[in-house]
């Protein structure tokens, strides 16, 4: 099979398409031919081996979610058949979607509705999966609460826009001037520019913050959070900004189907919907990268992969 090969840590260069074996399926597992697999924030930290990063065997395919057609069944594996179209992510410190098939345990993935392209159920994958985890389980946001979502052009952050906004909450986030029509379009109340204004102005009014961005902005955060608030975090930023009468939480994020099934029960809803997409093709990985670690993304980045 044709996959994007890493064969040592570096920069986007160091990405190439090339060819890698096919995967075999095991017991509880399928082969899912990818049609769409999504770029994650995390993927050129994995690329350029920054911190728990670390590769220790190459060449690595990166890649951690997809949307495709079940090529092989293994044994055990009664929910799906050859032919189902399916969509999911990788299972914790397993990648390898950046390529033209995967093996995945049968019980971490979900099958595609109809009327759900490949390309947005990919890109859905894992921002679903986080943001849930962030918004749902881990800040158990409720409805009249106040969040402010940092970043909330990004994928997960736009994704946490439209829940927490179904869940009845107030939503502030913050963005470029050019990406305000977008996230208000996500449901946000108010919307700060980022390069104009001070987000912390708002004053110690928030019950949760999601921070998607990290770094100094993590310090700023705790500012605007009342006492008892939560602070849910998935960007990592230099210890010591915390207070003592707030929670800083970082979601555990699991990979199952119940948490895409959610996701299904919401788009059904209307109360979410797949984020703007820029499209790639595998070829073109390296440019995508670029993009990536660019931060200025609005929606995802999708590799069309057939």
């Amino acid at each position: 099979m044709k996959a994007v090969l890493l064969n040592e840590h570096g920069g986007a260069d160091n990405l190439h398409l090339g060819d890698a074996p096919d995967p075999q399926v095991g017991p509880g597992e399928v082969v899912v031919n990818i049609h769409a697999a999504s770029v994650n924030g995390a993927d050129p930290k994995v690329r350029a081996g920054n911190g728990r990063y670390k590769l220790d065997k190459f060449p690595h395919i990166l890649g951690r979610d997809f949307s495709g057609i079940v090529s092989q069944v293994g044994s055990g594996v009664t929910d799906f058949v050859v032919g189902d179209a399916v969509f999911g992510v990788t299972d914790q410190g397993i990648e390898g979607a950046y390529a033209e098939k995967i093996a995945i345990k049968a019980a971490i993935v979900a099958k595609k509705p109809e009327g759900l392209s490949h390309a947005d159920a990919a890109a859905l994958g894992l921002v679903s999966l986080t943001a849930l985890t962030a918004i749902e389980d881990t800040a158990h946001l409720k409805s009249g609460q106040t969040i402010l979502i940092q970043g909330g052009a990004g994928g997960v952050a736009g994704f946490a826009v439209q829940l927490a906004k179904y869940l009845g909450a107030k939503v502030i986030t913050t963005a470029s001037a050019a990406n305000h029509d977008y996230v208000r379009g996500l449901g946000a109340d108010q919307v700060i520019d980022y390069n104009k204004e001070d987000f912390t102005a708002i004053g110690p009014i928030c019950d949760v913050v999601l921070d998607t961005v990290g770094g100094a902005v993590r310090a700023g955060s705790y500012k605007v959070l009342k006492s008892g608030g939560k602070l849910v975090w998935i960007a990592p930023a230099p210890e010591g900004a915390a207070r003592a009468d707030v929670e800083t939480l970082k979601p555990d994020v699991k990979r199952d189907r119940a948490h895409l099934l959610r996701l299904l029960e919401l788009l059904k809803a209307g109360a979410v919907k797949p984020p703007a997409i820029t499209h790639y093709k595998l070829a073109d990985a390296a440019e995508a990268h670029k993009v990536s670690e660019g931060r200025h993304l609005k929606g995802k980045l999708v590799f069309d992969v057939r």
